[in-house]
C-alpha cells in the first residue's frame, strides 16, 4: 500500500513545508488568518438595532430543519402543521416578524395590511399565487420562494406517470385490489421511442428531458424563450406543433393570465389520437371539463394529474364536486391518474425547500439581502467584516420616485459611506448601505431622517 501524499503548506517561522501530518482546512485557514494580511476575514453578525424579539410563523408542516435553524439563531417560532384561514391570519399575523407558508395558505391585502410587524414572507414551495405579491412590495415586504429545489421530485413523478399510463399500470392495480385479474397488453406500451413534448422547459422540464432521454425517448420542448437544450432534445416552434408532435405532453408552467386554460378543447384537439396528458404545474393551466370530453370519446387514452383549479384545504378533506363541479366525472375516467398535489412532496424536496428558503429569510433578516426575492429589487452588499466593529447596515424600502436618493445621501454626508447599492423593481426601489463611525445617538437620527420622508416604505438598520 502507497505512504499517503503530504500535502505542501507555507513555510511560517521555521515550520517545515512538508508537515509530518496533513493539516486540515480549518488549520491552514487558520495558519492565514494569524500571520497573512491577505487571509480570509469572518463576517460580522448583524442584529436589528431596535433588538426586539423577532418572532416567526410557520404554517402548514413546513420541514422542522427550517424550525430547527431558526431557533437556533435565536428566533421565537410558532411551528403548526396545518394552513390558517383568512380571518385567523388576521388575528394572529400583528405580533409576528416573518411568516413561512406552503401553497394552501393566502396571504391576502386583508391580511397584510393586519401585519404590522411583518418584515418577510417565505414560500416553502415554487409558487406564490398564494401571495398577494404587489401588496406585499407596497408594504415593504419581500416574499421568498424555493424554484429549484423540488425539480427532481417533480420530474421523477412525472417519469413514474410516463410509465404507468402506458402501461394502465393504475388499472390493473385497482382490478387486482378489487379481486379481478386483468393480464393483457392491448394498449399497453414502452414509452422507449416515444415522442415526450415538454411545455416549459425550466428546472423541472429540462431535467425531466434528461431522465426521459435515459429511457430512450424522444424529447422536444416548447417554451416562451429560446433555451439550449440538454442531451439531444429539440426546440419546437410553437406550442400547436408541439401538441401535433409528442405521444406525450407535460405541462411545466407558471400560473399567468396566458397560461390560463392554455390546455383547452382546441389543444386538445391538436394532439395525436391516443396520447397521454400530464399536468404537474398549475390547476388552472388545463380546461378540464374539455379533457374529459377528450377522454370520454377516445381521443386521449389517458391523462395524470397532481393539480386542479381548487383543492381541499386540509388533508383527509373530501375532494369531490364541492371542491370543483366536475370531480365525480373526472374521477370515473379509465385511465387517468389522480394525485393530491404530492409533486414535491418527498422527504428530499421539502428538507432542501426548508434550507433554501430558511436562509433566504435569515439572509434578509440579518443582511439585508433581496437575493431571490419573486416581488423585489435584488439587492446584495458585501458582508461587514466582524474587525469592523463601527459599521452600520441601512436597509431602506422605499418608492421609486426621484429625488430619494438625494435626500438619503444628505443624510448620509457626515458620515463615511463605505458601499452603497440600489436598484428598483416597479414602483418599489430598496437601498442598501454600509456606514462608519456612527454612533448610537447618530443611528437614532439618522433613522428618523429617513423614515420620515415622503417616500419611506421601511427602514431597517442593522449593527
Amino acid at each position: 500500500m502507497s505512504s499517503p501524499i503530504a500535502i505542501p503548506v507555507p513555510v511560517h517561522q521555521g515550520s517545515p513545508v512538508f508537515p509530518t501530518s496533513s493539516p486540515t482546512f480549518t488549520d491552514r485557514f487558520a495558519i492565514h488568518r494569524r500571520d497573512d494580511g491577505y487571509g480570509i476575514r469572518q463576517p460580522k453578525v448583524l442584529r436589528p438595532v431596535d433588538n426586539e424579539g423577532l418572532r416567526f410563523l410557520l404554517l402548514e408542516n413546513i420541514s422542522q430543519d427550517a424550525v430547527s435553524a431558526f431557533r437556533a439563531q435565536g428566533f421565537l417560532v410558532d411551528h403548526h402543521t396545518k394552513a390558517m384561514s383568512e380571518d385567523e391570519l388576521i388575528e394572529k399575523i400583528g405580533s409576528y416578524h416573518a411568516i413561512g407558508i406552503r401553497s394552501k395558505t393566502k396571504i391576502t391585502a386583508k391580511v397584510l395590511k393586519a401585519a404590522t410587524k411583518l418584515l418577510v414572507i417565505g414560500c416553502f414551495c415554487i409558487g406564490t399565487n398564494q401571495v398577494d405579491l404587489k401588496s406585499a412590495a407596497k408594504t415593504g415586504i419581500p416574499v421568498f420562494n424555493s424554484p429549484f429545489s423540488n425539480s427532481r421530485s417533480v420530474a421523477e413523478l412525472v417519469m413514474s406517470e410516463l410509465v404507468g399510463l402506458s402501461r394502465q399500470l393504475f388499472e390493473r392495480c385497482f382490478e387486482m385490489r378489487r379481486g379481478l385479474w386483468n393480464k393483457q397488453s392491448k394498449g399497453c406500451w414502452e414509452i422507449r421511442g416515444k415522442t415526450l413534448g415538454i411545455v416549459g422547459y425550466g428546472h423541472i422540464g429540462s431535467q425531466l428531458s434528461v431522465l426521459a432521454e435515459s429511457f430512450g425517448m424522444k424529447v422536444i420542448y416548447h417554451d416562451v424563450v429560446n433555451l439550449m437544450p440538454l442531451g439531444i432534445a429539440r426546440q419546437v416552434n410553437s406550442l400547436e406543433e408541439l401538441l401535433a408532435e409528442a405521444d406525450f405532453v407535460t405541462l411545466h408552467v407558471p400560473e399567468l393570465p396566458e397560461t390560463i386554460n392554455m390546455i383547452g378543447e382546441e389543444q386538445l384537439a391538436l394532439m395525436k389520437k391516443g396520447s397521454y396528458l400530464i399536468n404537474n404545474a398549475r390547476g388552472k393551466v388545463v380546461d378540464i371539463p374539455a379533457l374529459i370530453k377528450a377522454i370520454k370519446s377516445s381521443h386521449l387514452a389517458g391523462a395524470a394529474l397532481d393539480v386542479y383549479p381548487s383543492e381541499p384545504g386540509s388533508n383527509g378533506a373530501p375532494f369531490d364536486n364541492s371542491v370543483n363541479s366536475w370531480a365525480s366525472e373526472l374521477c370515473a375516467l379509465p385511465n387517468v391518474v389522480l394525485t393530491p398535489h404530492i409533486g414535491g412532496s418527498t422527504e428530499e424536496a421539502q428538507r432542501m425547500i426548508g434550507e433554501e428558503v430558511s436562509q433566504a429569510i435569515s439572509r434578509y433578516i440579518g443582511y439585508g439581502s433581496t437575493l431571490g426575492a419573486v416581488n423585489f429589487p435584488e439587492v446584495d452588499l458585501r458582508a461587514i467584516a466582524a474587525d469592523e466593529g463601527d459599521r452600520v447596515r441601512v436597509c431602506h424600502v422605499h418608492k421609486n420616485q426621484p429625488g430619494v436618493l438625494r435626500r438619503v445621501n444628505e443624510a448620509f454626508a457626515p458620515y463615511n459611506v463605505e458601499k452603497q447599492y440600489s436598484d428598483s423593481k416597479g414602483d418599489i426601489a430598496y437601498l442598501m448601505a454600509d456606514i462608519a463611525d456612527v454612533s448610537p445617538t447618530d443611528i437614532h437620527d439618522l433613522q428618523e431622517v429617513i423614515s420620515s420622508t415622503d417616500a419611506n416604505i421601511l427602514t431597517r438598520f442593522l449593527a
